[in-house]
C-alpha cells in the first residue's frame, strides 16, 4: 500500500525524505514542507495518511473530541523557547515577571511554542498568564476558549512585527525573530539576552527539551494498518541514529561547523546522552506538562492524558 507521509526536511528525516530508511512493509510518497503549511493541510483536510503535527493542535483536537489522527511518539521538532521572546526595551520589560498584563503578540495562540512559554511563564516565573492580553495573526483551527481570555485575531491587513515596531505590542514570541529585531528598526529585543545560559538552566530544573511536533497517522489508516505504528517509529529512530551518527564524523565533516563532533558529545553528555529523545515512557513526564498547560491556556476543554496522544502499540517503544 503507498502512503503519503508530510514532515518536514531535517537530518533526522533526511534518511526517510531520500529512501535511505524504509516504512518496513509500505511504499511511501514523501512530501517535504514547512510546518506551518502541514499543520493547516492536517486540520483542515487530513489529506495525509502520515503527517508531523503540532503537538498544541493535537492536545486541543483530543480534547474536544474531534482529532482525526493518532500519534506515534517521534518528535521532528524540539526547541527551547526562552530565545523566542521579544520586548520592546522602552516599556519596563528587564525579566519574565514584568510581562504580567502586558500585550502580547504570538502568531496563533494555540502554536505548540506559545504553549511552551506560557506554561514556563507560570510554572518558573509565576506570571499569570491569562492576565496578559494575547493578539494572533489568526488560528488554523477554530479555538473554543473560556471567558475571560483576552485573545483577539488582529485586523486584516496588520501584521504582529508592524504592530511591535510601532509599539502597540509589548512584546512577541514567534519562533522566527521579527524582522524589526534582524533589521534593528526599533526598540526590540530579546529577553533572555543570554538565551542558551537560560535554557541550559531551564533544563536543568525540569530536564524538559521542549516537544514541538509528533509524526501522526491518520486514525482509519492506523485502524486498518495496526502494524504501521511500530514501523514508523523504528523508522524514525532508524533515520535519527544515522543523523547523530554523521554529527560525530570527522573524516569529512558531514555539517558546516568545524568542531561540531566535540559539540555534538558535549551537549549529548549535558543531556544525559540522548540528546534528541524518542518513545513515549522517556517523554511521559514532558506530554503530561504540556497537557496541563493546555488546559490553562483555555485551549484544552478538559484533562487529557499522554496515553490518549499516541497509539497504543507506541506506549511500550
Amino acid at each position: 500500500m503507498t502512503l503519503t507521509l508530510a514532515c518536514t526536511m531535517s537530518d533526522r528525516t533526511r534518511p526517510i525524505h531520500e529512501g535511505r530508511v524504509t516504512i518496513e512493509g509500505f511504499d511511501i510518497a514523501r512530501i517535504a514542507g514547512e510546518p506551518e503549511d502541514l499543520f493547516r493541510i492536517a486540520m483542515r483536510e487530513a489529506r495525509h495518511e502520515i503527517t508531523e503535527l503540532s503537538m498544541a493542535s493535537h492536545i486541543l483536537s483530543v480534547a474536544r473530541g474531534d482529532s482525526r489522527y493518532i500519534g506515534v511518539p517521534v518528535f521532528p521538532s524540539r526547541a527551547f523557547r526562552h530565545g523566542a521572546i521579544y520586548v520592546r526595551t522602552d516599556r519596563g520589560i528587564d525579566r519574565p515577571e514584568d510581562l504580567a498584563g502586558r500585550r502580547i503578540g504570538v502568531p496563533e495562540y494555540q502554536q505548540t511554542a506559545a504553549l511552551w512559554v506560557r506554561g514556563m511563564l507560570r510554572d518558573q516565573h509565576g506570571v499569570d498568564t491569562r492576565g496578559i492580553a494575547w493578539r494572533s495573526s489568526g488560528e488554523r483551527t477554530p479555538l473554543q476558549l473560556p471567558p475571560g481570555l483576552d485573545v483577539q485575531t488582529i485586523a486584516a491587513g496588520e501584521t504582529l512585527e508592524a504592530m511591535l515596531a510601532d509599539g502597540r505590542l509589548d512584546a512577541f514570541i514567534g519562533p522566527r525573530p521579527p524582522a524589526c529585531f534582524l533589521q534593528q528598526t526599533a526598540p526590540v529585543t530579546r529577553l533572555f539576552l543570554d538565551a542558551r545560559a537560560a535554557e541550559e538552566a531551564y533544563f536543568k530544573a525540569t530536564g524538559f527539551f521542549p516537544i514541538m511536533h509528533c509524526i501522526a497517522i491518520r486514525r482509519d489508516v492506523a485502524d486498518a494498518h495496526p502494524e504501521l505504528p511500530a514501523a514508523l517509529h523504528r523508522a524514525f529512530a532508524e533515520a535519527k541514529a544515522q543523523a547523530l551518527a554523521e554529527l560525530a564524523m570527522v573524516n569529512v565533516l558531514r555539517v558546516s561547523l568545524p568542531w561540531i563532533a566535540a559539540e555534538a558529545a558535549s551537549q549529548a553528555a549535558f543531556m544525559g546522552g540522548d540528546p534528541w529523545p524518542y518513545g513515549f515512557a522517556r517523554n511521559r513526564d514532558e506530554i503530561a506538562a504540556m497537557c496541563r498547560y493546555a488546559v490553562a491556556d483555555g485551549l484544552a476543554t478538559r484533562e487529557v492524558t499522554p496515553e490518549e496522544l499516541f497509539h497504543p502499540a507506541t506506549h511500550q517503544a
